[in-house]
């Protein structure tokens, strides 16, 4: 949704004086131009098997294209991640892993399972210096022949700074990284054919990081119905996209709606240059692939191409059935107070089918009162905020069998302002990656389903679902609260939630809120639903109170710190609920004791204790990326990992290397974005940092298995702007993760920026399998700060 701002970050300038300040700015400048990435194999990408969203049964959209993931297929580039680290190039790929190619000659290779004809593929480009992004091309190459080459652009990605961010490469906070093009062979390429994405040049970019490639078989366009007019052979339209089309294509539909005649788009690209209204019409096109509007004012840039119906202060639009075309945009920013979402407005008893909406603000914020619309069968991609969003009393509406991605937040959102939203339903979607805030939620509402959907990869400040009494305008007094009965059923939620910058600790793959005022006298259940792999807590309560809440059948499989995170009061019933994998030994944390209740019912485990923990200090969450057990490739969440999937970078490294890289690692505690994977993430330019003013502190990475350590090299960012400082660590080791010796004694070592800010720790050798630095003091910021940890067995 379009949030107010959120409140100011806390201050970062004085962690490494004013000149660290600017060595920061200066690190983020090279990320926006430059992402340094880690090494991988030469032959083929060896990712870390990650249940995909598309292979769940009987939940999410039934789309019409097969999805292969680039770190599965056959490459010589370099793979990267798997790493949720907001900010991140691979924390923002589906899966969190990609593969980067920086060379002539590079390529990833796809082989088609089913027939196509055409190809969406994902892909990232680095951001130019100032901020609007570079134009390329990448070959596309069919059974090693050369194809056609394909335009790419990094000109609808890369956003820096706070909320609503901004395009300046010189502003902290780079994110949004990846954008999408879509391109047709030209003729049905046979199941088992190889497509190919290959680098001819790397003049215009220096780097080229595929996601993903979805490959489908485009139906022939679909003519023009019988009577309708067409806004080319009738009105004049230039479906060339040279001359503006705004006026002779409303000029149809207004002639369509006096005629009582539907309004064709035939095939071509369309200019317009700002909103279509439509009431009482039917608007439809030769297919999404064929019939495309786009444009955007060239002066007035508050005005862009979108389909609207009318306001309801001018007495809403309904009867409107928007069919069969693609809106693809030109926004490149986000200024909340501009119009120029692909739909919007007023539009009751209207359907929009099998449109695709890309490259807009959001594909469609619908603004009430409105009642009974219906959106389906539609892909909406790469939006620089919400996906969808029924704001200000939308009741009676459904969005079905939608495809969202790389929202540039909520995905499918319902805000019930002022005016209550009432008996909405969001059924059967698939929503992945939304780059900010949560997969799937409602702000207060009342009767209100959210059921069969699949949702995966929350990148920052959400969750997979969130239900809450929240945001301006939500409240019991004007009845927007939430209210009646809350249905969320049957969902699977796939590595879902993630850290929130503002509150510096992680929110759960399900959470809720009472910010607002408490959730109460509704019900809200949970039932069959699948929670995989959480980046934070699977179950999460926090801001005001939340009661009402029944957890019925419910799976819990990995959790990146633990299975429920209290921290409101409230209560909540749970009956078979099952955890398993939970990070945390102690599976519950609740620091507001007995004014949460619990209510146990029958066949739960593996989420309760009693005392439940309360530390004062948010865990470094244990990703598995898939690891879970159900977890398997490009397989679905259920399907077993099978013999032949390809070993990920937790696989021992070789004796001779750098022990430490890529392997599992916690921290005793962490500030902000500074995670303890940093520490072992190959980039010098990356640091852990532990809670600051609360020596001791400590780092422990997992080799594996036991290893004869006889060195560690220590490392802190290269840049000269961090001052020379002195921190006094031991290093200590243990077989079991339990019972730890010391290898080292403590002592104080130097990190000098005229040196490679480097210090190295001889030990004696001894076996160990985890290593832990155990840091009392640092003379440059009071907490122990650590871009490197490298282990060697000589």
């Amino acid at each position: 949704m379009t949030p107010p701002p959120p409140p100011p970050r806390p201050g970062r300038i004085l962690r490494r004086s004013l000149s660290a300040s600017l060595a920061l700015a200066l690190t983020a400048l090279a990320a926006a131009t430059s992402l340094v990435v880690a090494g991988a194999p030469p032959a083929a990408a060896a990712a870390v098997p990650a249940p995909s969203p598309l292979n769940v049964p009987g939940r999410g959209a039934t789309v019409p294209f097969k999805e292969q993931e680039a770190e599965y297929a056959a490459t010589n580039g370099t793979l990267i991640g798997p790493n949720r680290l907001y900010g991140s190039l691979p924390s923002e790929a589906s899966g969190r892993q990609a593969v980067t190619l920086d060379a002539v000659g590079e390529y990833v290779e796809f082989t088609l399972t089913a027939p196509a004809n055409a190809m969406t593929f994902r892909y990232s480009l680095p951001d130019n210096p100032a901020g609007t992004g570079r134009d390329a091309s990448i070959d596309v190459r069919v059974n090693g022949a050369q194809l056609k080459s394909v335009p790419v652009t990094s000109k609808y990605g890369w956003y820096y700074g706070g909320y609503p961010f901004n395009n300046n490469p010189g502003d902290t906070n780079p994110h949004h990284f990846y954008d999408e093009t879509r391109t047709m062979f030209g003729s049905t390429l046979a199941a088992g054919t190889k497509v190919r994405l290959q680098v001819s040049s790397t003049a215009q970019s220096p780097t080229f990081t595929i996601d993903l490639a979805d490959f489908e078989q485009v139906a022939a366009p679909i003519g023009k119905p019988s009577g309708a007019l067409d806004v080319v052979s009738d009105f004049g339209a230039d479906p060339s996209g040279a001359a503006d089309s705004t006026a002779k294509i409303q000029a149809a539909v207004d002639a369509g709606r006096t005629q009582g005649r539907e309004v064709y788009i035939p095939q071509g690209t369309f200019k317009v240059q700002d909103h279509i209204i439509v009431d009482k019409v039917t608007l439809r096109g030769a297919g999404p692939w064929y019939s495309v509007l786009t444009g955007r004012h060239p002066t007035e840039r508050h005005k862009a191409v979108g389909v609207y119906g009318k306001y309801a202060s001018q007495g809403g639009s309904s009867n409107v059935t928007l069919k069969d075309f693609a809106i693809i945009g030109d926004i490149r920013e986000r200024i909340d107070d501009d119009q120029v979402n692909a739909i919007g407005g007023s539009l009751s008893d209207s359907v929009v089918d099998n449109l695709w909406l890309q490259h807009t603000k959001c594909g469609a914020w619908l603004t009430g009162p409105m009642n009974n619309f219906t959106m389906k069968n539609t892909r909406i991609l790469d939006q620089t905020a919400d996906g969808v969003n029924f704001h200000y009393g939308v009741t009676n509406s459904t969005v079905t069998n939608t495809f969202v991605r790389n929202s540039g937040d909520d995905g499918l959102a319902m805000w019930a302002e002022n005016i209550p939203n009432v008996n909405n339903k969001f059924t059967f979607n698939t929503v992945i990656l939304p780059i900010l805030a949560n997969n799937i939620v409602t702000y207060g509402g009342k009767d209100i389903t959210i059921s069969d959907n699949v949702m995966a990869d929350t990148i920052t400040n959400g969750g997979g679902l969130h239900i809450a009494n929240r945001y301006p305008g939500v409240n019991s007094g004007r009845g927007t609260a939430v209210s009646g009965t809350h249905t969320a059923a049957r969902n699977t939620l796939i590595r879902t939630g993630n850290n929130d910058y503002n509150w510096q600790f992680g929110v759960g793959a399900v959470w809720f809120s009472g910010l607002n005022e408490p959730i109460q006298g509704a019900t809200v259940n949970v039932t069959d639903t699948e929670i995989l792999d959480s980046s934070y807590a699977a179950i999460h309560l926090i801001e005001g109170a939340s009661n009402g809440l029944n957890f019925n059948r419910v799976k819990i499989d990995g959790a990146g710190t633990y299975a429920l995170q209290i921290q409101s009061p409230g209560r909540a019933a749970f009956t078979d609920v099952v955890a398993t994998n939970v990070a945390q030994s102690n599976p519950i944390h609740n620091c507001v004791g007995a004014d949460f209740q619990i209510t146990r019912g029958s066949g739960n485990s593996g989420w309760y204790a009693d005392p439940p923990a309360c530390t004062g200090v948010w865990p470094d969450p244990v990703w598995t990326n898939g690891g879970v057990p159900g977890g398997g490739g490009p397989g679905g969440p259920t399907d077993p990992p099978g013999p032949t999937d390809p070993p990920g970078p937790t696989d021992p490294p070789e004796e001779t290397g750098n022990l430490a890289q890529g392997r599992a690692v916690t921290a005793s505690s962490h500030v902000d974005v500074y995670g303890a994977g940093n520490a072992v993430d190959g980039n010098p330019n990356t640091y852990w940092e532990s809670r600051n003013n609360a020596f001791p502190q400590s780092l422990t990475v997992d080799l594996g298995s036991a290893k004869a350590v006889k060195r560690v090299v220590l490392k802190l960012p290269p840049a000269a702007a961090w001052a020379t400082r002195t921190q006094t660590l031991s290093v200590l080791g243990s077989t079991d993760n339990s019972t730890y010796n010391t290898l080292k004694a403590s002592a104080g070592y130097t990190f000098n920026p005229s040196s490679g800010n480097t210090a190295t720790v001889t030990l004696p050798g001894t076996s160990a399998r985890h290593l832990r630095l155990a840091f009392t003091s640092n003379t440059g910021w009071p907490a122990a700060q650590l871009s490197e940890m490298e282990a060697y067995t000589s």
